[in-house]
């Protein structure tokens, strides 16, 4: 199966809001949660629960958290709305940098613009684009 629609994006909360409005710039449906005060408190299963809803992909280093969520939605047939997903990165992969965040940005701009990962896939890891790793 091929990738489809652009995929919406949710950038979890320890991800600045300049990179959602980065990603924007460049046509792309992201939204941060440090811009949206009602998203701010949420916990994260209820962070899950909304992007199950959306139906979008969430940004987030927090594998610990959220890959038992997503496990038990799997389980429970819960998580199957396409559009849905996580999307997993690290500082270490991505340093958080507000002086430097061009390589996330760049990598965000590949990974969306190739399109939804084809089903059954509901978890991704976000990686540099071959360009920057050949450089």
């Amino acid at each position: 199966m091929t990738p489809t629609a652009t995929p919406a994006l949710l950038l979890d909360e320890m991800f600045a809001p300049a990179l959602a409005t980065a990603l924007r710039a460049q046509g792309h449906d992201v939204r941060s949660i440090a811009e949206r005060v009602d998203m701010r408190a949420m916990t994260d299963p209820d962070v899950f629960a909304w992007v199950l809803a959306a139906p979008c992909w969430l940004l987030t280093e927090n594998v610990k958290d959220f890959r038992p969520l997503l496990l038990q939605a799997l389980q429970t047939g819960t998580a199957t709305p396409e559009g849905f997903g996580l999307l997993f990165t690290s500082s270490r992969a991505f340093p958080r940098s507000r002086a430097n965040p061009g390589p996330l940005i760049d990598a965000l701009h590949v990974w969306l613009s190739a399109g939804l990962p084809a089903a059954p896939i509901v978890e991704d890891w976000l990686t540099a684009p071959a360009s920057a790793v050949a450089t």
